[in-house]
């Protein structure tokens, strides 16, 4: 590790972590503020995702902003497209939340996302048989023996960098969403029982040992792309002491706590606009990894 290696992994996990509440904060204002439009709200929010990341796919050769626009365009595009769209039939069809001591435990919208988990496993499925760059599935890849086949199988494989970013944070969110789901269902699990515990707090530890990996990436793009997921798999973390009351979830009162939800903002403007003007972040070496990590 060096001090290269430290500065690009502390500020790429800073950047996505400041996305995590900010998502939360955005899906929340679209429900109270457009109200009864806030399905044209979601259309236009993916609308406007999908639009950055093809900005992404046109700036290819600029890695870091690449990289950045497939970023914001998945999370947009989940937010808006993906989110609202459970909402919707969860509305249509009158899906009751699930309640616990009086408070709406988990929405409407996430009951119906459960729903999804044989979907997800299906594509699931696809990543586990493709060339993928993607630690998780490489691992699978190795431990049944048929990496290297796949790897000869589908040589010259290469995606730009906005695609691979955009695909593979939309993928990362809904898997852990639906995780979340399954252990908090009192049918399966429930949100005291061991597995939830065993998913709050093996997350964390998973995460802090991809950090200690992180900090050592030299290429800031790189760095960004391996901190996706580990902010994703630290959120799971925050999300359950979230969820046993430990503290208050400001992101999901964002007009509540306007200005603490403000300054997340503020603070992701600064440094997307930073990383993206100054040469520091910019990529010094031809080639590098263009998966989410490694």
């Amino acid at each position: 590790m060096n001090k290269i290696g430290l500065r690009n992994g502390i500020l790429s996990f800073i950047i996505v972590l400041l996305l995590m509440p900010i998502g939360h904060a955005i899906m929340i204002l679209n429900e109270e503020l457009l109200l009864h439009h806030k399905y044209l709200g979601a259309v236009i929010m993916g609308i406007l995702g999908v639009a950055i990341f093809v900005w992404g796919i046109i700036a290819e050769k600029r890695h870091t902003f690449a990289t950045l626009m497939g970023f914001l365009g998945g999370v947009l595009v989940w937010t808006g497209w993906i989110e609202f769209s459970f909402v919707w039939i969860a509305e249509k069809n009158n899906v009751a939340p699930l309640m616990g001591n009086g408070d709406i435990a988990t929405k409407p919208e996430y009951l119906v996302m459960l729903s999804s988990i044989g979907l997800l496993a299906t594509v699931c499925l696809f990543y586990l048989f493709s060339r993928s760059n993607c630690t998780f599935f490489i691992w699978f890849q190795k431990i049944f023996g048929y990496r290297d086949k796949v790897v000869l199988s589908q040589s010259g494989f290469k995606r730009p960098l906005a695609v691979s970013t955009f695909s593979e944070t939309i993928m990362i969110l809904w898997f852990f969403y639906i995780l979340l789901l399954v252990v908090y269902d009192k049918q399966i699990a429930g949100d005291r029982h061991p597995a939830t515990y065993i998913t709050g707090f093996g997350s964390l530890l998973w995460s802090m040992y991809l950090f200690a990996k992180l900090i050592k990436i030299q290429n800031f793009d790189y760095a960004i792309r391996y901190a996706i997921p580990t902010v994703i798999i630290f959120w799971n973390f925050i999300e359950v002491i979230g969820r046993w009351e430990v503290f208050d979830e400001i992101w999901v009162e964002p007009i509540k706590y306007w200005w603490q939800v403000s300054l997340f903002f503020i603070a992701f403007i600064a440094l997307f606009i930073l990383f993206i003007i100054s040469p520091k972040f910019q990529r010094k070496h031809k080639h590098a990894t263009a998966g989410l990590s490694k």
